[in-house]
């Protein structure tokens, strides 16, 4: 029997790449304000910026878009994706958002007040701007291991639950709920254990709190759950996908992951005070509640990817790209995050530039020098994405400087990664040629997005 896992599916359809020279790339950079995110999409060769929206979409979904009902109210679109997510997660009410954030922004509306503080295993950059835009504060607890990129633990995104506990005792009136995100974007892609997760929520309901979780990959968790996790190999992805939902008294989701769609989320919750505002608030900023901002095509499209991102054939090659590419890149002597997560590679960007300071931005500095040698576009989650500009002119930095490459869902082959990985590896031969960044504009919430900077 061939051990190599290939591709679960075929290609129908074929978009061309257009490619550039590093002259070209030089001046795109420049003009893009040394910010790739800036780019544009068509500059770019492999686009490893985010796996969120970014992938290919099903013959069946496909299918499913030409019978989406565009009815304001009540379209029947909405009652199929309904009955998806109560099968998969048990929650009473089902609140569809055009996207994560908007589901986040709401549940801070409604959940949380001015000095409230949520912990989390990792709040990702969306989440705590929300949160902290309502006037809260995102406490991250995560397992040491989590904060060492290449220390080998299977389940790195874990809550500390020492910590959790602690938190709950000082400062328990302060705190709403707590939350987990699955998997742990902002720490590797990596996953939580099952344990881990009936122990969060053991500890919380002892203090009284419930329990919300981001939910954007929770299939690759449950997959990681099944490979790694003792006793739990027997059971199907889905079973153990149904048990991390009821652990929880509701959840977050940015469909566009795990749910295999261009757009789309949703907030599913059990509270019925909780329930009554959000959809108030959901009329009031996204769309009545049988659509919350989507048009019917996409709660078809949702309703669909939702169960083939539970395919474990599907998973299975999904968590193993990231695993192949991670192994490319350890053999070329790259530092990154391991183990790997399931959607993407994590560089460890002070590990690769050693030369270049905290006030250099080395996360951010790799991600330039990524496009400029190879028009490869990834993402920093670094001290420009997590540090913090502070009313002194002072700033301060985070532990990790990492660039991620997020892999868009059943779009790219073998021999893009393959690419990618010979140009990574080239390119650490010339590291101490990178040169760092200093920021010239930023703004005060998600400056990753748009700020402006020079070379330091």
């Amino acid at each position: 029997m061939p051990r190599t896992i290939i591709e679960p599916f075929r290609i129908k359809s074929v978009e061309p790449i257009r490619m550039t020279t590093p002259e070209e790339r030089a001046t795109l950079l420049e003009e893009a304000r040394l910010n790739v995110f800036k780019l544009k999409a068509d500059d770019v060769l492999l686009d490893f910026l985010t796996d969120s929206g970014t992938g290919a979409m099903s013959a069946k979904q496909w299918g499913a878009i030409m019978e989406g009902d565009e009815s304001y109210a009540g379209a029947n679109s909405f009652f199929r994706l309904e009955a998806v997510l109560k099968d998969l997660t048990g929650y009473k009410h089902i609140i569809p958002t055009h996207q994560g954030r908007a589901a986040e922004r709401i549940l801070f509306s409604v959940a949380t007040k001015k000095g409230d503080i949520v912990p989390n295993n990792t709040h990702f950059d969306t989440t705590r701007a929300n949160l902290e835009y309502a006037g809260g504060e995102g406490v991250d607890l995560v397992i040491p291991e989590g904060l060492q990129p290449k220390t080998r633990h299977p389940f790195k995104g874990n809550m500390d639950l020492g910590k959790l506990e602690d938190l709950l005792k000082r400062e328990g009136h302060r705190i709403p709920f707590g939350m987990m995100t699955l998997t742990n974007n902002s720490g590797g892609g990596q996953p939580v254990s099952l344990a881990n997760l009936r122990a969060t929520s053991a500890l919380l309901k002892k203090y009284g709190k419930p329990l919300v979780l981001d939910v954007c990959r929770f299939a690759e968790n449950a997959m990681f759950i099944k490979m790694r996790e003792e006793g739990q190999q027997h059971r199907s992805v889905k079973e153990i996908a149904q048990e991390i939902f009821s652990l929880a008294d509701g959840c977050t989701m940015s469909a566009k992951k795990d749910g295999l769609v261009n757009i789309g989320g949703f907030l599913a919750l059990n509270d019925e005070t909780w329930v009554e505002a959000a959809k108030n608030m959901l009329i009031l900023t996204e769309g009545f509640p049988t659509y919350g901002g989507l048009a019917g095509r996409d709660l078809n499209a949702l309703a669909v990817g939702l169960e083939e991102g539970l395919h474990e054939d599907y998973l299975r090659y999904r968590l193993r790209t990231a695993e192949y590419m991670g192994e490319k890149l350890l053999a070329g002597g790259v530092s990154i995050v391991e183990p790997t997560g399931g959607h993407a590679v994590y560089i460890d960007a002070k590990a690769f530039l050693p030369h270049l300071k905290p006030e250099d931005y080395p996360a951010w500095s790799l991600c330039n020098a990524l496009y400029l040698e190879a028009g490869i576009r990834g993402v920093e989650i670094g001290s420009v994405m997590f540090g913090r500009h502070l009313d002194d002119g002072s700033e301060t930095y985070h532990a990790m400087e990492l660039v991620r490459l997020a892999f868009p869902r059943r779009m790219y082959t073998q021999s893009h990664f393959d690419y990618a990985a010979e140009a990574i590896c080239e390119l650490k031969a010339k590291a101490p040629t990178v040169r760092g960044v200093r920021i010239v504009k930023q703004s005060r919430y998600l400056r990753h997005f748009t700020a402006e900077m020079r070379w330091a």
